[in-house]
């Protein structure tokens, strides 16, 4: 044993190396605990070490290098981990553990698969969680995740996105409940976190998601009709995009329709399709829509003979057996904004997909058919006690309803005020009605 020195004159840089293998001096100074030593190899590594027993089995730990790691600063953590092996931990257990604990992004995986997968919104939870928390704070270990790494993530989230921070952070609870179920983590970091928790400069309450008003107005309308199909949209999206203003249904129902849903002039929506009900629903083809839909069935038979891959049956087909999906309808929307025609308003900005739903159930009170019509029209479903007793599905009063809109429709894109009580359109549905 000798006695350890730092520094370019002391013992530790002055050590002979090794001819082979590894070399260990051990410290005889007073502050040094019996089994503190230096490891030297034969290639000139130099480290600081710790010799103990545990269970009657005899360890080595590395504690670090020198000279990262000083000699007093070695001297002290050997001083911890004496400490620490008198009460019965053993570091280098303790090190393996810690090695086998799950990363954020680990345990997320485990944690969809198990509880998000079948789900309707199976899709917008692995979004949220894998795309946003995991990027995030998806390499940290669990059980050093603290509840300040996670609102800084939710913080990040509620300036674009209010509602989905405030989804984001229920997940996260969820994900952080499981890890506690799994016996990762003691207890949830995120235990009793509130939205009101969450700060962002310039909202008072940055979660709360205010209801979007936005629908286009007639000259939006023209304008998108008019040069979407040479607005650099693909014409598949362009079509796609169509459809949602003319039948009012959600983008992501009409991105995945498919020629086994259309029988005649009815679109039938199964219920494993539709978002956020559990019931099937029925869509009247007016003509606009069904030439819609032939003219992607015309595009899609052209794409066919030059992948020389047979369709699938999507009526709007990205690729080979894969509909177009709503996120890409978003993105294509808001790279082409300009050339679509769509205004800057306040406070909604620009156009979206979701916002020609809007403007076409907009379109229908305008058209004066019933609000419980037009509701039933665009697939909301009934509530309360009326959906208990009232079983009646409005079928006609759907059909013309749908009818009502594609006349208002056309006039618009005509460049004729469709609210003209003299407007031939008008006259012409009133006699089909009669």
């Amino acid at each position: 044993m000798a006695k350890l020195t730092d520094g370019k004159a002391g013992s530790i840089a002055k050590a002979d190396l090794p001819e082979k293998g590894q070399r260990f001096i051990f410290d005889d100074h007073r502050d040094a605990p019996r089994g503190f030593g230096l490891r030297i190899t034969k290639a000139g590594g130099k480290a600081f070490i710790l010799k103990y027993t545990f269970d009657g089995r005899e360890r080595r730990k590395t504690i670090g290098d020198w000279p990262t790691w000083s000699l007093e600063a070695a001297r002290a953590e050997a001083q911890e981990l004496v400490r620490a092996i008198n009460i019965g931990n053993d570091p280098l257990e303790a090190k393996r553990r810690r090695r086998g604990e799950p990363t954020v992004s680990e345990l997320a995986t485990e944690w969809l698969d198990l509880h998000a997968a079948g789900l309707k919104s199976e899709q917008a939870i692995r979004t949220l969680i894998g795309g946003d928390l995991v990027k995030a704070i998806g390499n940290m270990k669990v059980t050093d995740v603290r509840r300040r790494d996670v609102i800084d993530a939710i913080e990040a989230k509620a300036i674009k996105t209010p509602r989905q921070a405030a989804i984001l952070l229920a997940y996260s609870r969820k994900l952080m409940d499981f890890a506690t179920d799994r016996d990762i983590i003691p207890a949830n970091p995120l235990a009793g976190l509130k939205p009101s928790a969450i700060r962002v400069k310039g909202k008072r309450d940055p979660l709360k998601a205010v209801a979007r008003g936005r629908v286009l107005d007639s000259d939006e309308i023209k304008s998108f009709w008019e040069n979407s199909e040479k607005s650099g949209l693909h014409k598949i999206t362009a079509l796609a995009l169509k459809l949602v203003l003319v039948t009012g249904q959600r983008p992501g129902e009409v991105a995945g329709m498919h020629q086994e849903e259309i029988n005649g002039r009815l679109w039938n929506i199964p219920a494993s399709r539709r978002g956020k009900t559990d019931t099937p629903h029925t869509v009247y083809l007016t003509d606009t829509a069904l030439q819609i839909i032939a003219d992607a069935k015309v595009e899609i038979e052209r794409l066919q003979d030059r992948r020389k891959v047979l369709a699938s049956g999507y009526v709007f087909e990205a690729s080979p057996g894969k509909s177009i999906g709503n996120a890409a309808l978003s993105r294509a929307v808001e790279r082409a904004h300009e050339a679509l025609g769509a205004k800057l308003t306040e406070p909604w900005g620009r156009w979206t997909p979701h916002d020609l739903r809007r403007t076409m159930r907009t379109g229908l009170s305008a058209c004066k058919v019933r609000p419980d019509i037009a509701e039933l029209t665009i697939g909301h479903t009934k509530r309360g006690i009326v959906a208990v007793y009232d079983q009646h599905a409005f079928d006609d009063e759907r059909r013309i309803a749908l009818e009502a809109w594609e006349v208002r429709l056309k006039a618009i894109l005509a460049g004729r005020d469709p609210d003209a009580k003299d407007s031939a359109d008008i006259i012409q549905l009133k006699g089909a009605r009669a």
